[in-house]
């Protein structure tokens, strides 16, 4: 389990740590897409991305396990955007399939730890 959520520091937060490691392979991604999609589909990606770990951040600032639930479904709605835009890149020949594939490996690896972290909170809340 993560290391205790209402005391510890956002930097030692596990889910949070990989959200910024999902940011990171974004945007190292996205640097390849057409310039054309600067404005369109690069930065709704990006900016989903960027969404998840912000999302996470500002809960968890607010030390609050009921917030911080909902903040965490939110984070979770940015990951599967982010997700479909992937996709969408990738079905508009933007990327490859390999280099997809290794990007939706970080998001899916994101996502179960959001979906424990989630899990974790609401049991201690009972």
């Amino acid at each position: 389990m993560e290391p205790n959520v209402e005391k510890g520091s956002l930097e030692e937060l596990l889910v949070w740590q990989r959200a910024m490691d999902l940011v990171d392979a974004v945007y190292r991604h996205t640097a390849r897409w057409p310039k054309e999609e600067v404005f369109g589909l690069t930065n709704q990606v990006r900016r989903a991305s960027v969404s998840v770990s912000s999302n996470i951040a500002e809960e968890h600032g607010r030390k609050q396990a009921g917030d911080f639930v909902r903040f965490l479904s939110i984070a979770y709605g940015s990951l599967m955007e982010v997700k479909t835009q992937l996709l969408i890149g990738q079905r508009q020949s933007f990327s490859g399939k390999e280099a997809t594939r290794a990007l939706l490996a970080v998001l899916d690896e994101v996502a179960r730890m959001l979906n424990g972290l989630r899990k974790a909170i609401q049991a201690r809340k009972k």
